[in-house]
């Protein structure tokens, strides 16, 4: 069994934006029916290269809009490349956007069973880990509320509480922990150093980089979606910081 688990290869992503004023959805209809519409090509990552063996933390830095989340849906699966390849061998447990995998009209109870069955699990196995779930996110009186009349740290609770009910191979996190409080905060990051102990893989998107020199080994810093540098967590981000002294 190879060491690597996730391999990304000369890979980019390109946007199409429309270029030029667009004041409504009105108008945006009618300039793309008279072939009106004009597009400019737009790189949110540009020829990326990295490897990422098994056990490690890898932290994700740079500035809002650099291509950080971007490179995590990439790894995903959710968005294809438009040139190069990416490589994943191993189960991905992604926790990228707030709210992703929940249906905001649904319960919590009911989004439990279709987030579980979103990340391939059966409803056996939500049924028997479903009470650690919900202890781990705190939800027990909340069971039977909509989604929709969550907050957003009660949201993001519950969404890692499912990610991380097994050991997935892999950890994908994006800022979603940003929004809980303190204590949960730490709560987490307990969980994520049980499963790194444990050989899971770790991808990690902070603006705090005291919070990715405490989980991660290695960083990689992306500018205008360009890695700027990648290595061991202290000398990337001191150059990293660097940037804005």
């Amino acid at each position: 069994m190879t060491d690597i688990v996730v391999n990304v290869e000369n890979a980019s992503v390109r946007f199409n934006k429309a270029s030029g004023n667009i004041s409504g959805l009105k108008e945006y209809v009618i300039k793309m029916l008279k072939r009106e519409l004009m597009f400019q090509e737009f790189f949110a990552l540009k020829d990326i290269n990295f490897k990422v063996k098994r056990g490690e933390a890898w932290g994700l830095i740079g500035k809002n809009g650099s291509g950080k989340s971007t490179l995590l849906k990439l790894i995903s699966g959710i968005i294809e490349p438009y040139r190069g390849s990416v490589d994943v061998n191993g189960s991905l447990s992604p926790l990228i956007e707030l709210g992703a995998g929940f249906d905001s009209e649904l319960t919590a109870r009911e989004n439990i069973f279709l987030n579980g069955a979103l990340l391939g699990h059966s409803r056996k196995f939500i049924e028997e880990h479903f009470q650690q779930i919900v202890d781990f996110a705190e939800l027990n009186e909340f069971l039977d509320v909509p989604i929709k009349n969550f907050s957003s740290g009660m949201s993001a609770r519950l969404g890692f509480a499912i990610a991380t009910v097994t050991k997935p191979d892999i950890l994908i996190v994006d800022e979603v922990l940003a929004v809980g409080d303190y204590a949960f905060q730490q709560k987490c990051k307990v969980r994520m150093e049980e499963l790194l102990s444990g050989g899971t893989t770790l991808l990690f998107v902070s603006h705090s980089i005291e919070q990715v020199k405490e989980l991660c080994q290695y960083v990689i810093w992306i500018d205008k979606g360009i890695i700027k540098a990648q290595g061991d967590v202290e000398s990337v981000s001191q150059q990293y910081m660097a940037e804005f002294n």
